[in-house]
């Protein structure tokens, strides 16, 4: 099926924060309900790592297997109700100019980078050193954990699934300027780490920056 991109009526200039997040680095925010996310990849074909935490109970994470199940498809795109884990609805997706972001890849580590590639590039910077990094200097009630590493959104990521159920790593199917936009449906934590792999096709060996915008909900 041929991919209609849908398309934000919100201005760039309009919002009200903006952080541009440079490949290897890390974010971590508090988005509240009515918030609108967007993601933009600017140079085209990198991977934005990303979890979400319900706010009130952080425990409570993104779930890969909620999702699915809830959607009935392996990718996400617009109209995507993002699950935690018990269940709740976290954030849908609103409008996307990519079509294709992956749920099941997950976040590359130093000894999935051993893995897939060599032992030599084990000392290689990865996403989960990054996810841990910000978890430490999120100051807030909750003390995040490694435990609290869930399998992740691959934002932009293209990872296609064989007949056969097998994976691969593909190059990216994103573009520069290309972003996906979301709407906290409850107030959650956002991580992202903007992955540094020199390895993977997917973003073509160029690890490359990515952009985050925040409009904040009527509510607000």
């Amino acid at each position: 099926m041929e991919f209609t991109p849908t398309v934000s009526n919100k201005k760039s200039e309009n919002s009200d924060y903006k952080k541009e997040i440079l490949a290897g680095d890390g974010w971590m925010k508090t988005i509240h309900k009515g918030d609108t996310l967007r993601i933009i990849d600017q140079a085209g074909n990198q991977a934005a790592d990303t979890l979400f935490f319900l706010k009130n109970d952080p425990a409570d994470h993104y779930s890969a297997c909620m999702t699915i199940q809830e959607q009935k498809s392996l990718y996400l795109t617009t109209g995507t109700i993002l699950m935690s884990e018990a269940g709740q609805e976290m954030l849908k997706i609103t409008a996307d100019t990519c079509g294709q972001h992956d749920t099941i890849g997950g976040a590359c580590s130093c000894q999935s980078n051993t893995v897939r590639y060599q032992r030599e590039k084990v000392s290689m910077h990865a996403c989960r050193d990054t996810f841990m990094l910000q978890m430490s200097q999120f100051f807030d009630q909750y003390r995040f954990s490694k435990r609290d590493l869930a399998p992740n959104i691959n934002f932009f990521m293209n990872v296609p699934v064989d007949p056969e159920g097998e994976l691969d790593f593909k190059d990216g199917v994103s573009g520069p300027g290309y972003y996906v936009e979301l709407e906290a449906l409850a107030d959650v934590i956002v991580l992202i780490s903007n992955c540094p792999q020199l390895n993977n096709p997917c973003n073509d060996y160029n690890p490359t920056p990515i952009e985050v915008l925040i409009w904040k909900g009527a509510d607000a």
